[in-house]
């Protein structure tokens, strides 16, 4: 299983989050998000990370020009689109992108067939946040044709990560609210038990 820890604000949670078996960190660099981290602070952190880690740069919609630039200059490896951004936009991103869909019980899943060469994040749509609230989504929504295409967010946790691995199987998981001690801050416990089940499925 693939994951993706998400909200990353501090070195220490990079490290640790590492050296358990994470296969990508994901920085917010929406300012109104409760895990905002500036620019200064993401590249530092990634200065301190090898080579081959995964960088992700989460962003809402932020003019793509703005996004293009901030993934050059930061030294990111994708970037995560986790607004309201049309499919125009994301062609314009010039790196790998993963774009967010918030889920709901009338979401049409034909929309996904507008986004071309790009990655797909289902997450929980919720009317005052944009991602990060650890709500859980229906996944029997999911159709079978994306299942095993698309990353998983939204609630994930130890609960429940054996069960999605059997029900959906996707690409990779995205957590943050689960191994979080408070929104920003991870605990090392936490995120080290819940790496332990996840990569051994």
């Amino acid at each position: 299983m693939k994951v993706k820890i998400c909200g990353i604000t501090n070195y220490d949670d990079a490290k640790v989050a590492l050296d358990n078996g994470a296969d990508a960190l994901g920085f917010i660099l929406y300012q109104n998000s409760k895990r905002f981290i500036g620019y200064n602070d993401v590249a530092e952190i990634i200065q301190k990370l090898p080579f081959f880690v995964m960088k992700v740069g989460v962003f809402v919609n932020e003019y793509y020009t703005k996004v293009n630039v901030l993934a050059s200059q930061l030294g990111l490896n994708a970037v995560q689109i986790h607004g309201d951004e049309s499919p125009f936009y994301c062609d314009k991103v010039t790196h790998p992108s993963i774009k967010a869909f918030r889920i709901h019980d009338q979401f049409d899943f034909s929309l996904l067939d507008n986004y071309k060469e790009c990655t797909f994040l289902l997450d929980s749509k919720t009317n005052h946040e944009y991602g990060g609230t650890g709500t859980i989504f229906d996944w029997k929504l999911i159709p079978k044709k994306v299942m095993n295409n698309v990353i998983i967010a939204g609630g994930v946790s130890v609960d429940n990560i054996e069960e999605i691995k059997k029900q959906i199987n996707p690409q990779a998981v995205d957590v943050a609210s689960s191994v979080e001690d408070y929104p920003g801050k991870k605990d090392h416990d936490k995120l080290k038990e819940f790496l332990r089940i996840a990569k051994g499925l």
